[in-house]
């Protein structure tokens, strides 16, 4: 049987970064994936230009029944220090909107930079490897095609159900299972909503509309793109929002956010009062949308034949639009999976599990989940170099 120090389980972003840190340790390492190339979700990522991290990280801005789980590892490796990795490779970067930061070329001289590294380091890169039974042996061993492999430590860093086209699957739950973790339950997070049938019906003729909105659940709210589509909503404030609509809830849309349309269409039936209802709110909202709009608060006509209670109904159609979601569009176009490893069993500075001493668990594989916009790839980073520090 071969063996060496660490065996790691997943070539992604968290995998990669855990792989290089350990081996510059002068740790054996061994890293296997079932996938023909490394990085397949960086590669993808940012329309291909790969949204890394995001200045504004900060443990507020990730979901877990652990809130303070992350802070450890965000305060430790953090994003300054993985732009400092992309300046000494050369690579260039530029800052798009609130934060988020894109390689100026393609999402490939991440993977590359990570590659190299982990080549420089000494990491062994196993790829197209079917990964089978998992289990301790005085420290672990992994079954593959080719035989055994065992080591001291594993590091479980095999990602979630999401975009499951490109590989994904449960392998690191059945693990963490096995060894005895808990799991939070998991669904797709950062993923499109699906609209009933008659809400479909209703909402047909909007598909390929996009504008900037704000989408709330409870108290929480993101102002971002919205588009609509043939299946239902989405666009950036939808997927950050099904972060935290649960199935049966209502989301919350308000089509002009900052406008106070109420009193703007009082004053503008003074000025522009023969002119039709949504020819006037087509200032504030695409045609079709203010058509749409207009049409389901049922005022029509010219603007200075309505009365100060219908433009009330108007602005409330614009600006607090109540709709039910039937689902999501599944882990098939979801950016990430919510859930997963219980951060209980894991030590925040480490993510060694506290039960199963060598045993550990990084990236999206663990109930830390990012909101949109680069902040997933840096706990990626973050718990990766964590666990690199100690396996």
């Amino acid at each position: 049987m071969e063996r060496c120090d660490v065996i790691i389980l997943g070539a992604g972003a968290a995998g990669m970064m855990a792989g290089i840190e350990a081996a510059r340790r002068g740790r054996r390492v061994v890293m296997l994936d079932h996938a023909q190339a490394p990085g397949e979700k960086i590669r993808i990522s940012g329309g291909g230009r790969c949204n890394f991290t995001n200045l504004s990280t900060a443990p507020e801005r990730f979901l877990s029944q652990n809130p303070r789980f992350s802070r450890s590892a965000l305060a430790r490796f953090t994003p300054a220090d993985f732009i400092a990795r992309l300046d000494h490779a050369g690579i260039a970067w530029h800052e798009k909107i609130a934060g988020q930061l894109f390689c100026d070329g393609s999402a490939t001289q991440v993977v590359g930079m990570l590659t190299a590294a982990m080549g420089e380091a000494g990491v062994s890169l196993r790829l197209g490897v079917e990964i089978g039974a998992v289990r301790r042996a005085g420290g672990f061993v992994v079954e593959t095609p080719g035989g055994g492999l065992a080591a001291e430590s594993l590091v479980v860093a095999t990602g979630g159900k999401s975009i499951p086209k490109m590989g994904a699957t449960g392998l690191g739950y059945r693990i963490a299972e096995s060894f005895g973790l808990g799991l939070v339950e998991t669904r797709p997070g950062l993923v499109p909503l699906t609209l009933s049938e008659p809400d479909l019906a209703a909402t047909s003729a909007l598909a390929g509309v996009a504008l900037p909105a704000r989408l709330s659940v409870g108290r929480t709210a993101f102002d971002a793109g919205l588009l609509f589509t043939h299946r239902g909503l989405s666009g950036p404030a939808v997927l950050q929002i099904s972060n935290y609509w649960r199935e049966g809830g209502e989301v919350v849309i308000d089509l002009a956010p900052g406008e106070r349309l109420g009193a703007a269409l009082r004053a503008a039936r003074t000025e522009s009062g023969r002119s039709a209802v949504q020819t006037v709110l087509a200032r504030w909202l695409p045609e079709r949308l203010a058509a749409f709009v207009t049409a389901r608060a049922g005022v029509e006509g010219r603007l200075a034949d309505q009365p100060n209670a219908a433009l009330d109904r108007l602005a409330e159609a614009a600006q607090a639009w109540r709709l039910r979601p039937t689902g999501s569009e599944g882990y098939r176009t979801a950016e990430v999976t919510l859930g997963g490893v219980d951060t209980r069993g894991l030590d925040a500075r480490t993510m060694e599990a506290r039960a199963v001493p060598g045993l550990y668990f990084v990236g999206e594989v663990i109930d830390v989940t990012g909101w949109l916009g680069g902040y997933n790839f840096q706990w990626a980073w973050s718990s990766g170099w964590a666990a690199g520090q100690v396996a």
